[in-house]
């Protein structure tokens, strides 16, 4: 068979080469069962000759299958193609069968143009994400990298290779120090480079220097060497992104910074927070907006200014030690009310103005004060008159202590029940809950509820529906139909079409496929469609074949007749020959009983 048509288990056709890389070659595939495109990715002799790599490689791929999420490269199946090679030999192919991705790969993006900030920041929201899902999985990726990150075709992060990062660890004193290798230690945390267990948060810092990349156009470190590199990881300081991007905020520059910091613990400690605080600085105002207040220290003009004593220098005017009587006289004065001009005016007040006070040392120091400061409150409102005769209304709240009343926001989108709340002063906390009644991001209660009474500021916890809970739809096959339903119900799915289709092995009435597959996670309350063995096989035409090509077709997997030979010719009693061609079969194309014997007719030898 030609290398373009190379089967492997009997289903997956292999196709043209995609990728290489220092593990293993990807290739353009096809499902033949479902039809579907697919990528295989099978292993290099020289890393299947490791039984341990072997064996954690597969423990890997199926760790990695049994994740489901939109920004994950998703695994299908996995398994070993054991085959005899020209000298005899058999040979073991460890093989991976992926989601055929159409897009292009990170590094090749960077390589070939400029990422905007907005991109960068929304390819490393995306790979955030995906770590997120893996993390809650109990799965750590290991390797982030530009090259192990896809963008489709339509702008959407696919994160590769979860779990051979890991295999490749475990065997990494069996490696030499090749080109793949330099290029991952670029990425290297510092805990990976001093050769200590890795976690969780080594993703985030890894993350980071790929975020570094993508916003400053270059790695944080780079060398000659991958030690060079692993050593600037450990020792060096790194410089901020906006040294090199003047683009950058400071409050981008602080999120970068953050998690590439050599203390695991002084990293960010999840990828959600790592998301969210970059989602938040990519939202902070660009650097000298908005403009604070300004305070106007230039005198107006037009307008007198007086000198003011300080505190000490006023009270310290008046020296008298003992008591003095003092006598104010009436004065007569001209008429000095300043806003007559305005067209305001004002009701005198009559007051007796003779007035004998006794007052000692303490009492006209107090009273100096009072004065002083009497006559800044008169100053200020005599300019604020002026102000809002001269230039409109004036808009004054002033502060009072009354509380504020929650309003009634149930029903109501997250976003208007919420800006409902801030403008009433109160600050929002968003809590979002899965919910089979209540349509996604509708409210659902606030806490404290609508009426309750609280001061300005309180924390308002706003709990809104996040939609229908997801769940993972079950392995069903083999399963008859009622175990199937069974099952569904027990995880909140409900059975939808059954369709019946052939299978060489699944018995009569046994699930052979379902849709949404094993493993896929779908919406609480979804259907579930499954294909039911009819307990036939799909008998395939090898007329004209050679005998030994049709017996092989006939007995794989994918049909599992048991195949006897044969001749029409009356009185033929001679062997008959292997290299024949097949001249007709006992059973026709098409549907028939599994574990049939079908009989291929060739022509009598003499």
């Amino acid at each position: 068979m030609s290398e373009e048509k190379r089967m492997i288990a009997d289903r997956y056709e292999v196709g043209a080469l995609i990728g290489r890389g220092g593990m293993a070659d990807v290739y353009e595939g096809i499902d033949t069962r479902l039809g579907r495109k697919i990528a295989i990715k099978i292993l290099k002799a020289d890393l299947v000759a490791d039984p341990s790599f072997e064996a954690k490689f597969r423990q890997e791929a199926q760790n990695s299958a049994r994740m489901t999420h939109p920004t994950i490269v998703r695994v299908y199946d996995s398994g070993e193609e054991q085959s005899v090679d020209s000298n005899g030999n058999t040979r073991r192919t460890p093989y991976i069968v992926m989601e055929f991705v159409s897009g292009t790969v990170l590094r090749d993006l960077m390589h070939a143009r400029k990422l905007t900030s907005a991109e960068s920041i929304g390819f490393a929201e995306g790979i955030l994400t995906a770590l997120e899902f893996s993390h809650r999985a109990g799965i750590i990726h290991r390797d982030i990298k530009s090259a192990n990150i896809m963008i489709t075709d339509g702008g959407v992060v696919k994160v590769m290779d979860f779990g051979i990062a890991r295999a490749m660890s475990d065997s990494s004193a069996t490696q030499s120090h090749t080109q793949g290798i330099v290029g991952t230690a670029q990425y290297f945390s510092p805990e990976q480079a001093r050769g200590e267990s890795v976690d969780a948060r080594t993703d985030l810092y890894s993350t980071g220097v790929l975020l570094y990349e993508m916003l400053a156009g270059r790695p944080p470190f780079v060398g000659e060497s991958a030690v060079s590199v692993a050593y600037q990881h450990v020792s060096e300081s790194v410089t901020p992104p906006s040294a090199h991007n003047s683009e950058i905020s400071a409050a981008i520059d602080e999120v970068v910074m953050h998690s590439l910091a050599k203390d695991r613990n002084d990293r960010y400690q999840s990828a959600e927070q790592f998301r969210e605080h970059l989602l938040s600085a990519a939202l902070a105002p660009a650097a000298g907006q908005p403009a604070a207040p300004v305070a106007f220290t230039e005198p107006l003009e037009g307008v007198e200014t007086t000198k003011i004593d300080a505190f000490d220098e006023l009270l310290g005017g008046l020296s008298a030690e003992s008591a003095v009587t003092a006598e104010v006289e009436p004065v007569t004065t001209a008429n000095t009310n300043p806003f007559e001009t305005l067209g305001v005016e004002f009701e005198p007040e009559i007051v007796d103005t003779r007035v004998k006070v006794e007052q000692t040392e303490k009492s006209m120091k107090l009273a100096g004060l009072a004065w002083g400061v009497g006559s800044g409150l008169v100053v200020f409102v005599i300019g604020m008159v002026i102000f809002v005769l001269a230039f409109g209304t004036l808009n004054v709240n002033l502060p009072t202590n009354k509380n504020i009343e929650v309003v009634d926001v149930v029903g109501q989108t997250f976003e208007d029940g919420a800006a409902k709340l801030t403008e009433l002063g109160l600050s929002v906390v968003e809590k979002g809950v899965p919910s089979d009644t209540v349509p996604a991001d509708e409210i659902i209660s606030t806490d404290p509820p609508a009426g309750a009474s609280v001061p300005k500021e309180t924390e308002i916890t706003v709990t809104y529906s996040t939609g229908a809970a997801e769940v993972a739809v079950p392995s069903l096959l083999g399963k008859s139909e009622q175990e199937a339903k069974d099952a569904l119900t027990s995880v909140g799915l409900i059975l939808g079409t059954i369709t019946q289709g052939t299978s060489p092995s699944a018995a009569l009435g046994k699930v052979i496929q379902s849709s949404p597959e094993t493993g896929t996670y779908t919406t609480s309350g979804s259907a579930v469609d499954l294909i039911i063995s009819n307990g036939k096989v799909e008998v395939p035409n090898v007329t004209s074949m050679s005998v030994s090509d049709a017996t092989n077709q006939l007995q794989g997997a994918s049909v599992g007749l048991t195949v006897k030979l044969g001749t029409q010719e009356v009185g033929c009693a001679n062997p008959v020959p292997q290299g024949q061609l097949v001249l007709g079969q006992s059973i026709a194309p098409g549907p028939a009983n599994q574990h049939s014997t079908i009989t291929l007719y060739v022509a009598c030898n003499g």
